[in-house]
C-alpha cells in the first residue's frame, strides 16, 4: 500500500506566491500565521505590503499614545526581521504617532523602495515635518499625506513615478506646491484638503485628469493642466482687493477646461467666479462637460445664477444637471433673468437627468424648474427635493409646459 506523509506545500511555494497570499490577508490574520511553525515564525514581517488600521490593534485600546506603541511593536517586528523591498505602507488607523518614531519609519521605507505610502487622519497637536529623504525616494507612485509640513530639500528633481498625490491637513507654500506638482511628470490625481498658508494655487501638470480641492485660496491657475477631465473645487476664497480683479474669474478658471468631462463647484467659489462681467458663454465651449453639479447655489443671487446659466449655454452637450439649493429668498432680478432667459430660446439638446435638492419654494427656483423642464427636449428624468415643508404639488408640476413627452418627475420632500 502506497503510504500517506503529511507534506507542508504551502511552506514550500516559492516567497513571491506566499506575500501575495499573505498581503491578500488584513495584518493581524497574516502575523497570526507565526503560530503555525517554526518556519513561519517571521514570515509575515517579510511583506511587500502594510496596511495598519483599527483591525491590528485590541478593540478595547482608546488611549491614542498606547495605540501607537501597539503600532510600534509591530513596526520592531518588521525592522528586525525583514528582507526585501516594502512597497506599500498605510497608516489609517487614529493614534498619537511620536515623530521620531515616524521620521525613522519613513526612513526605513525609503530604504526598502516604498512605492505607495499613505497616512491617512492620525491625532497630532504639532504637525509632522516629512524627512526629506522621501524627496529623494523616486519610485513613489502614490504618496498621500495627513498633518505634515512639507518643504522640498534642495536635492529634489521630482517625483517620475507619482501618479497620485493626496494632501489633507498638510502645511505647505504656494510655491513649494507649485514646484511639486510642477516635478510630477504623470501625476494623474490631484487632492488639496484644508491646505494650510497657500495663498495661490497655480496648476502645472501636463498629464492631471483628476482635480479635487476643498481648502482656502486667494486665486486659483489651471491654464496648464489640459487633460483635466474631473475637476471638483470647494474652493473658501479669501477675498480679493478690486485692484486685484483684472478679468472674468469664471473665463479665466473654467473657460481653459476645454475637455473636462465631470464639474464640481460650490457656492464659496461661485462668488469668486462671479466677480467681474459673467459672459452670456464661455469663448470656449465645454464640449465633453457630460456632468455639472454646483453645490449650495443660491436662488436669490443674480451672479450665482448667471454663472450658472454661463455653463448651461457652454455645455452642449450636457447630460446630468445636479444642484443643490443653499437657504434662498425671493429675487426679483433673478426672477426677470429667468424670464428673459425663456425668451431666448436657448435649447439643451442632450440633457437626461435633472436633480434638484433642498428648494424651500421661492418664486426664483420654481422659474428655474420651468424653464430647464421646458427647454429640454431629451429630458427623462427630474427629481426635485424640497428642504422643508410640503413637496411640490403634482397639480403645480402638471401645468408646468414640457419639452420632453418622457420626462418623469419625481417630487419628494426632507
Amino acid at each position: 500500500m502506497e503510504k500517506h506523509t503529511d507534506v507542508d506545500r504551502i511552506s514550500n511555494l516559492p516567497w513571491d506566491v506566499l506575500d501575495t497570499i499573505l498581503v491578500s490577508m488584513p495584518l493581524k490574520e497574516a502575523a497570526r500565521t507565526s503560530i503555525l511553525s517554526r518556519k513561519w515564525r517571521s514570515k509575515w514581517t517579510g511583506l511587500s505590503q502594510f496596511i495598519i488600521n483599527d483591525t491590528c490593534l485590541p478593540s478595547y485600546l482608546s488611549d491614542k499614545v498606547v495605540r501607537w506603541k501597539e503600532i510600534m511593536k509591530i513596526i520592531h517586528q518588521v525592522r528586525l526581521n525583514h528582507s526585501g523591498p516594502i512597497e506599500k505602507f498605510k497608516l489609517a488607523t487614529y493614534c498619537h504617532p511620536n515623530h521620531s518614531d515616524l521620521e525613522q519609519w519613513i526612513q526605513f521605507l525609503t530604504e526598502k523602495g516604498i512605492k505607495e505610502l499613505i497616512l491617512q487622519e492620525f491625532d497630532s497637536v504639532k504637525r509632522f515635518k516629512l524627512p526629506s529623504c522621501l524627496f529623494s525616494c523616486p519610485q513613489l507612485s502614490c504618496l498621500e499625506l495627513y498633518g505634515c509640513i512639507v518643504s522640498l530639500s534642495p536635492t529634489f528633481r521630482g517625483f517620475n513615478c507619482l501618479a497620485s498625490l493626496h494632501l489633507t491637513h498638510v502645511s505647505i507654500s504656494s510655491y513649494t506646491l507649485e514646484v511639486l506638482v510642477g516635478n510630477c511628470p504623470v501625476l494623474e490625481s490631484l487632492m488639496l484638503l484644508h491646505i494650510h498658508h497657500p495663498s495661490f494655487l497655480k496648476i502645472n501638470s501636463l498629464k492631471l485628469k483628476h482635480l479635487k480641492i476643498d481648502s482656502k485660496f486667494e486665486d486659483i491657475c489651471l491654464e496648464n493642466a489640459p487633460l483635466l477631465s474631473s475637476v471638483d473645487i470647494r474652493l473658501r476664497i479669501i477675498p480679493q482687493r478690486p485692484d486685484q480683479v483684472k478679468a472674468c474669474n469664471l473665463v479665466r478658471v473654467i473657460g481653459c477646461l476645454h475637455g473636462i468631462g465631470k464639474l464640481i463647484l460650490c457656492s464659496h467659489f461661485l462668488e469668486f467666479l462671479a466677480y467681474n462681467d459673467v459672459p452670456e458663454r464661455l469663448p470656449i465651449m465645454l464640449d465633453h462637460l457630460f456632468a455639472l453639479d454646483l453645490r449650495e447655489i443660491r436662488f436669490e443671487s443674480i451672479m450665482d445664477v448667471r454663472v450658472l446659466f454661463s455653463l448651461l449655454s457652454s455645455a452642449p452637450n450636457l447630460e446630468e444637471l445636479i444642484i443643490s439649493v443653499g437657504p434662498s429668498n425671493d429675487s426679483n432680478p433673478v426672477v426677470h433673468f429667468l424670464k428673459a432667459q425663456c425668451l431666448l430660446g436657448s435649447y439643451f439638446y442632450k440633457l437626461k437627468v435633472v436633480k434638484i435638492r433642498g428648494i424651500w419654494g421661492t418664486t426664483p427656483e420654481l422659474e428655474f424648474i420651468r424653464f430647464i423642464l421646458a427647454h429640454s427636449p431629451v429630458l427623462e428624468m427630474m427629481t426635485i427635493v424640497k428642504y422643508r415643508g410640503e413637496r411640490l404639488s403634482e397639480s403645480l408640476l402638471q401645468r408646468v409646459e414640457r419639452a420632453s413627452e418622457h420626462v418623469k418627475i419625481i417630487s419628494l420632500t426632507l
